[in-house]
């Protein structure tokens, strides 16, 4: 709850810097590089939102960039919340000669760290040949100079803002690109959101081991420090529950279909339904209600309504999205308000079978 609570407070300052953990990005890169080795080679990738000086997701794609075949890595970061985390940084003479640098030592432009050939002539394409240089602005994503650059670039992997979630998610669409970013399991449902994965244009990953790990304050790319173990009590480490990769990079986990049991088996043998002698019906619409998502009947042919983390196991070839069930009403595809004998169940996501149909 004081992690969730943390994460509140954030959001309502508009405190969106959060450090993703390198192990967190390497399992989901990974996953689509064991579905397609070469989904990366030749392309560009851009990592906005970010911190370079900072950030796990630099790292992990400097480090990588050869093995990965990558044409070109672009890495922009956000000046006032790079500000607000460097207070003791000291200006470089080239940036206090910078004409987009302040006498007071505040920063108004973002930097933006590239990637694309052998600087230092080590015969290889590594970290230690990033360059970087002011952008013209801040570093917002919504600005032109980025904009430009999501144009330029093939695939765009970040954690954005939480709170400008959707708004990123549309950035990221309207140029029709590849991406995995770090959402909220919440946005599901949204109505920016839950159409794109109903249509099967985007969907969930969560290859999150208790929780995403984030650092809420940054921590300096040392190779001496330990980016591969997960210890909860390091200073400024939390755990988050309920964080998603959203992506619509393909990766083979999300085609192999859930092993189910028959709803007659799931009512006499599973302890979760509570001694039920069938599934319940919701009040207002007709389909049932299933708590869990082991507990989906693999023999039941009508509507059926899921938690939201039925979609870490979705497979598009065995069910069909119908819609969603939600209070707040928040798209065309929010059938009703889900309800049984009277009382509010949380929000679900409506699933029939597509072999019983």
């Amino acid at each position: 709850m004081a992690k969730n609570a943390l994460l509140g407070k954030a959001k309502a300052a508009k405190n969106d810097e959060f450090y993703t953990q390198y192990q967190d990005i390497q399992k989901e890169i990974n996953a689509y590089i064991e579905y397609n080795p070469n989904v990366f080679r030749g392309k560009t990738i851009l990592l906005p939102c970010d911190d370079p000086e900072w950030s796990n997701f630099t790292y992990f794609f400097a480090q990588n960039f050869a093995f990965f075949g990558l044409k070109k890595l672009i890495s922009t970061s956000y000046a006032i919340e790079s500000k607000n985390y460097k207070t003791d940084w000291q200006p470089t003479l080239f940036e206090t000669e910078n004409p987009r640098f302040r006498a007071d030592k505040t920063r108004v432009c973002g930097k933006i760290f590239t990637l694309d050939h052998d600087t230092n002539a080590s015969g290889r394409i590594d970290i230690d040949d990033l360059e970087w240089d002011y952008l013209q602005g801040d570093g917002d994503f919504r600005s032109a100079e980025v904009t430009a650059l999501r144009d330029e670039a093939d695939i765009i992997i970040t954690n954005p803002p939480f709170s400008l979630f959707r708004e990123f998610l549309a950035w990221i669409m309207e140029a029709n690109k590849q991406f995995a970013i770090i959402g909220n399991m919440n946005a599901i449902t949204y109505k920016e959101v839950f159409p794109l994965i109903k249509e099967n244009k985007i969907w969930i990953d969560n290859p999150f081991v208790r929780g995403a790990g984030y650092f809420t304050s940054p921590m300096k790319l040392d190779t001496t420090l330990s980016y591969f173990n997960s210890h909860d009590y390091r200073e400024g480490f939390i755990r988050v529950p309920g964080v998603r990769w959203f992506t619509n990079i393909e990766l083979g986990r999300r085609h192999q279909p859930i092993r189910l049991m028959t709803m007659a088996d799931n009512l006499e043998f599973s302890k979760k339904l509570k001694g039920q002698t069938e599934y319940l019906h919701y009040d207002n619409y007709d389909a049932i209600e299933v708590p869990f998502t082991e507990l989906i009947p693999k023999d039941y042919n009508g509507i059926m309504g899921v938690p939201i983390s039925f979609l870490d196991k979705y497979c598009p070839e065995q069910f069909e999205m119908v819609g969603c069930a939600n209070h707040g009403k928040d798209n065309e595809y929010d059938l009703f308000a889900p309800t049984i004998n009277g009382v509010g169940i949380y929000k679900r996501i409506l699933i029939r079978h597509k072999n019983l149909q």
